[in-house]
């Protein structure tokens, strides 16, 4: 968005303030006499998205509604993995919301990209998988082994398809 903070409505004496050190409560600068909660803007260095389709010119097709763009907008570098890569995507071809190339650096295809998570109209959540998450975000030992086998012991995306993602998740498409 380039400002450098935004309103926040419905924070002024809630204890998250407490919490946060981005966020302070402010006069109406116009002088209605009301206070407001201001965030200090964020500036991630690469936000990622998972989409359902793009195109080689880095055209983002999400395949539902999503709040991306504002995102995209205030990150330094953008990173899409997609289901599918098609030669060229239109902005009237797309489903849900669309993200033009001139805001994302690089495409990679990434097929069950949201593993565990589901994607919308192509396969559900692999609540196994999620649950196998929680349990080892319990305690640092267990979430240092999770880490181990699940991310540094796989080279590489297909790998991972091929040890983690169920082969009902596979073929469900929901």
């Amino acid at each position: 968005m380039g400002v450098p903070y935004v309103p926040v409505l419905g924070l002024v004496g809630t204890d998250l303030l407490k919490r946060r050190d981005d966020m302070v409560v402010a006069p109406d600068p116009f002088g209605e006499g009301k206070l407001t909660v201001v965030a200090k803007a964020l500036r991630p260095d690469v936000a990622v998205f998972h989409a359902h389709t793009a195109d080689r010119q880095g055209n983002v097709s999400f395949g539902y509604p999503v709040e991306a763009l504002i995102v995209a907008e205030a990150s330094r570098h953008v990173i899409v993995t997609a289901e599918e890569i098609v030669e060229r995507l239109d902005e009237r071809e797309a489903v849900g919301t669309f993200m033009p190339s001139i805001l994302v650096d690089t495409v990679v295809h990434a097929p069950f990209g949201a593993h565990p998570g589901g994607l919308t109209e192509r396969y559900a959540p692999d609540k196994a998988a999620m649950e196998e998450y929680v349990v080892a975000a319990r305690s640092d030992s267990a979430f240092a082994e999770y880490l181990e086998r699940i991310v540094f012991q796989t080279e590489n995306h297909d790998e991972y398809v091929e040890r983690f993602v169920a082969q009902r998740a596979r073929t469900l498409v929901v």
